[in-house]
C-alpha cells in the first residue's frame, strides 16, 4: 500500500466520521489525490463511506451502520451538543433543549428530527403536547461520542447555520 493510501486508511480510522473535505485539509492533499486513494480503500473493504445530510463520511469496517450515523452526527456541533444534553438530562423537551443551547426552535426541531430519522434519538409527547427526547442508546452515543471531536471546518459551518437560522427566525418573528 502506498505511504499515502497508509495516511489516508490511518486517518479514516483515527477519526471515525471525518468527512471527505476535511479529510484532505487535514492530510493537506488534493481532492482528486483524496478520491483516488480513498476509492482504492473502499474496494479493498477497508474503509466504509456514508452520506449523512449531504456529507460523504468515513469509517474503518469495524463500525455498524447504527454506529456510523451517530459519528457523523457527532462531527456536527450542534447535533453533538444535543447529543450531550441528552446523555446529561436523560430525556428533555423540545423546549429545553432551544433554551439550553441558545439556538431557535426551528434549529432545534430540524436537528431533533434528523436524529430521531437516525434512530439515534426518540420522540414522545408529554404534558400538553410537548415533544420529549430521548437517545435510543445512551451507553453507546456516550462511547462513540467519546472518539470524536468536531473539526474546525465542522463547526464553523454549522455555526454559520445557525446564524442564518436565527436570522429568519428573527426576521420571521418581525413580520
Amino acid at each position: 500500500m502506498s505511504t499515502v493510501t497508509e495516511q489516508v486508511r490511518s486517518h479514516v480510522e483515527s477519526k471515525p466520521g471525518v468527512h471527505f473535505n476535511a479529510l484532505a485539509t487535514d492530510l493537506g492533499i488534493a481532492t482528486g489525490q483524496a478520491q483516488y486513494h480513498l476509492r482504492k480503500l473502499r474496494r479493498a473493504g477497508d474503509v466504509v463511506a456514508e452520506e449523512i445530510q449531504g456529507k460523504t463520511h468515513y469509517y474503518s469496517r469495524e463500525y455498524d451502520p447504527w454506529e456510523r450515523r451517530v459519528l457523523g452526527f457527532a462531527r456536527r456541533e450542534t447535533a453533538r451538543t444535543v447529543l450531550l444534553h441528552l446523555l446529561e438530562a436523560g430525556s428533555l423537551s423540545a423546549e429545553q433543549l432551544s433554551d439550553r443551547l441558545g439556538v431557535a426552535r426551528s434549529t432545534v426541531s430540524w436537528h431533533v428530527s434528523s436524529l430521531a430519522d437516525a434512530g439515534i434519538l426518540e420522540k414522545s409527547y408529554g404534558e400538553r403536547g410537548r415533544v420529549i427526547v430521548a437517545l435510543t442508546d445512551p451507553d453507546a452515543t456516550r462511547r462513540l461520542l467519546a472518539a470524536v471531536r468536531p473539526s474546525l471546518t465542522d463547526r464553523l459551518v454549522d455555526r454559520f447555520t445557525r446564524l442564518v437560522d436565527e436570522g429568519l427566525a428573527a426576521a420571521a418573528d418581525d413580520g
